[in-house]
């Protein structure tokens, strides 16, 4: 299994430490690079596992024939993975969580 971010999702990524940061949603910087780290591993381990959903048409400004699954991160969020695969490649194009996309699905 190979799995492969799209610079807009890598982008979000790194953008995400400082959102998460910024808005106090944790603490310290070295806590939201740790948070997303987690979150970028978890999907690399483990996308092939999971549930997988044909993502509504509304995703498609992402790309064509997405699918979707979720990662839950804890309690109060859980991530929403768009991306297309075959031949056991996943390419991520989006990545959004129940307080972004959820109400799309």
């Amino acid at each position: 299994m190979n799995v492969i971010f799209s610079p807009e999702a890598s982008e979000y990524l790194a953008d995400l430490i400082e959102i998460l940061y910024d808005n106090d949603y944790l603490g310290f910087k070295d806590s939201a690079k740790k948070y997303v780290e987690e979150l970028v591993i978890n999907i690399k381990i483990s996308i092939n596992n999971k549930s997988k959903k044909k993502a509504p048409a509304y995703f498609n400004r992402y790309g064509k024939g997405l699918y979707y699954a979720v990662f839950k991160k804890n309690d109060n969020t859980q991530w929403y993975v768009f991306f297309n695969y075959e031949d056991d490649i996943y390419y991520i194009r989006y990545i959004g969580n129940n307080h972004t996309c959820a109400q799309y699905l």
